[in-house]
């Protein structure tokens, strides 16, 4: 047997991660306050495994790739140099180990760039903040070959698919069947201790209330910093208008649409009785989905349509055809009504006004669950939020929902009509002028 070569890693860990490092499962969520050193610790785990696993290959997916490389790469690199013989690729954010192991950091804005790899394990840093089916989609047949493990790391933005993995809901929003096979932790700062109580109060003088126990005390209930429709969504479910809506089959169902691929596809299927604005219904693409097939499938719903919303990209032409969206859905026999552009300011602008009328079903959970994370763009360098909305996973829903704002006068209830105009002529009659 060859002599082992032991390679001491500069990494001391907290005394919550122990109990992380030694747990067996092969599922683990933390949720954890602000500046507990998620980070540091899961990437020690990842490369504890893959210097002790030869061949292996690990992941780790930030909610950016640009997030990877700021927070990241510096983590992996510092706690890595004492390896003899590894290698960095700083184009890829890879490290190679000399046992021809590697780990390579992700942003999930660019979900394709995981699809097809093998992996042996993977984390998720701020899940909260990264589309919901990019685990099942995407990684989840990734760690199938190798029986690979998941960890999902973060503070709480709202009530997410983050927060439902450490609730322990599957996709269906009932209890796992294998709950027990999953380690899930929430400690905060008061039950780590590494934030002092000075530092602690100090916070709280410049946080708001809301931001206070989001961050430093893993509260899923508090509204996200910067989101734009908090306070509107708030009332809307004190007013009780976030509930059980019947489709009313008296009246039309509307469609609008965020047109994109796959899962940036979204529909929104609405019924309008008065000044009331009824969500009864959504859709979101799977895989590589287009708006035509799309529209094959929600045209098999037991409903009566009336107008079909698009964005104003609808007009634009497909290069392997020189045919427009408008001209292959029209083709189809379906109807198309282009939403006015206004820009994205007065969109949202328009929406608040109109959120007062809105209603919307409590079983459309992907759309309820991600209205409340549309937020601004915050800008690092200034230390503060733009006017203008992050565009992230949140986007697609949050676009369908301003283009409904402008568009929701225009939802009648009403069929087409061909009307016939008489014009009256008399034998010999000249009319003057």
């Amino acid at each position: 047997m060859g002599k082992q070569t032991v390679i001491e890693i500069p990494y001391f860990p907290r005394t919550w991660a122990i109990d992380f490092h030694d747990a067996p499962q092969r599922w683990k969520i933390l949720v954890l306050h602000r500046r507990a050193g998620k980070t540091t610790a899961a990437i020690n785990h990842l490369q504890r495994d893959a210097l002790t696993v030869s061949g292996s290959r690990y992941a780790y997916i930030s909610p950016t790739y640009k997030q990877s490389k700021n927070i990241a790469w510096d983590i992996v690199k510092e706690y890595s140099r004492c390896v003899p013989g590894v290698i960095y690729n700083e184009s890829e954010l890879t490290v190679r180990y000399p046992n021809g192991s590697r780990i390579t950091l992700y942003g999930a804005d660019n979900p394709d760039s995981l699809r097809g790899i093998g992996l042996w394990g993977v984390v998720f840093d701020e899940y909260s903040q990264q589309p919901g089916n990019i685990f099942t989609e995407i990684i989840r047949p990734a760690l199938a070959d190798h029986a690979g493990y998941a960890i999902w790391i973060g503070t709480p933005k709202g009530k997410n698919e983050f927060y439902k993995l450490y609730m322990g809901f599957d996709t269906r929003g009932e209890i796992r069947e294998d709950i027990a096979e999953w380690y899930r932790v929430l400690l905060t700062a008061d039950d780590t201790k590494i934030i002092t109580p000075e530092e602690l109060k100090s916070a709280r003088s410049n946080m708001s209330e809301d931001e206070y126990l989001q961050e430093w005390f893993c509260s899923f209930d508090a509204a996200i910093k910067g989101a734009y429709y908090a306070q509107e969504l708030q009332k809307m479910r004190e007013e009780g208008r976030v509930r059980l809506i019947p489709h009313d089959k008296a009246l039309k169902v509307h469609t609008v649409w965020d047109l994109g691929v796959g899962e940036n596809l979204v529909c929104g299927m609405w019924q309008k009785s008065g000044k009331e604005i009824k969500l009864i219904d959504t859709w979101r693409g799977t895989r590589d989905e287009g708006v035509l097939d799309a529209l094959a499938e929600i045209s098999k719903k037991p409903y009566i349509f009336g107008k079909n919303f698009f964005p104003h990209d609808v007009e634009g032409r497909e290069e392997t055809t020189g045919k427009s969206r408008r001209e292959a859905i029209e083709a189809l026999n379906y109807d198309v009504t282009v939403v006015p552009e206004i820009g994205v300011a007065n969109g949202i602008e328009a929406t608040k006004k109109v959120f007062s009328h809105f209603w919307f079903d409590e079983r459309q959970k992907d759309f309820l669950e991600i209205i409340p994370q549309y937020k601004r763009k915050w800008n690092e360098s200034k230390g503060m939020f733009e006017d203008t909305p992050s565009h992230d996973f949140a986007s697609h829903w949050a676009d369908m929902l301003r283009y409904t704002s402008v568009v929701e006068e225009q939802m009648t209830n009403e069929s087409q009509k061909t009307m016939t105009v008489m014009k009256p002529q008399w034998k010999g009659f000249n009319r003057r002028g």
